[in-house]
């Protein structure tokens, strides 16, 4: 297999660490993307670049992207969650700063790096398989995935003149320092290295969608099929 130029934002942890190790150990060309730069210089330090920048600020990805000459799979992993505790007083900001640092941020993302994309490259969307059904106190983080999902679906057609793929990926719960946060029960858990598997198999065969672990996203699938008074009172019940 030639050797690529593979993008990965938040490479320093969770799936996008393990990404990054994943094609590293493949011998392709590596930038790992993050705000932290102490962080990139300590786990990434094998990569072919680095950079750094807040992906909240479009000009600090723009100034990034001005050394990158040509890449073939872009990564957009990097995201935050964070939950609406108390839906009766809605937490506005904290809406705003979580569709902002997950959806917003695409659209600069794309506008710097996707025309450094080569014919044939690829683009991936680490999206989350809360999309499938909507759960409690996920109206911030759910709300920007759905969007995400959109974007990657729409962005598929238009880009099929340039032979550029598009990948989304629905990924069920994985133990990442976000994940660790939370409280309830995450049923058929995954570690990082087993999503990275799964993505990594998936984008060499440029699979269009990915969704897994299938025992919890097929059933997330058949309540979407349900009555809402049905599947409403299983979520609302786990």
């Amino acid at each position: 297999m030639a050797i690529r130029t593979v993008l990965i934002t938040g490479a320093t942890s969770g799936i996008g660490h393990a990404l990054y190790e994943k094609y590293l150990a493949q011998g392709d060309n590596v930038i790992a993307c993050g705000r932290d730069k102490s962080k990139l210089d300590k786990l990434c330090s094998k990569a072919f670049k680095t950079l750094v920048f807040d992906m909240t600020k479009p000009v600090q990805i723009e100034s990034a992207a001005v050394d990158i000459k040509e890449i073939d799979i872009m990564i957009l992993n990097a995201g935050d969650c964070r939950y609406i505790d108390d839906a009766k007083h809605f937490d506005g900001k904290l809406f705003s700063d979580i569709i902002a640092t997950n959806l917003s941020s695409l659209g600069a993302l794309l506008e710097f790096f996707l025309p450094l994309t080569n014919k044939g490259g690829q683009v991936v969307f680490v999206s989350s398989s809360a999309t499938i059904v909507p759960f409690p106190r996920s109206e911030a983080y759910g709300a920007s995935k759905a969007g995400m999902d959109y974007l990657a679906n729409s962005l598929r057609l238009d880009l099929v003149a340039e032979n550029i793929g598009v990948t989304l990926v629905h990924p069920g719960f994985i133990k990442t320092p976000l994940t660790e946060k939370n409280t309830f029960d995450m049923p058929f858990l995954l570690s990082s290295e087993e999503a990275a598997t799964r993505i990594f198999k998936g984008v060499n065969r440029r699979a269009n969608y990915l969704h897994f672990p299938k025992r919890l996203t097929l059933t997330l699938k058949l309540f979407s099929f349900l009555p809402a008074s049905l599947w409403q009172s299983i979520i609302l019940r786990k």
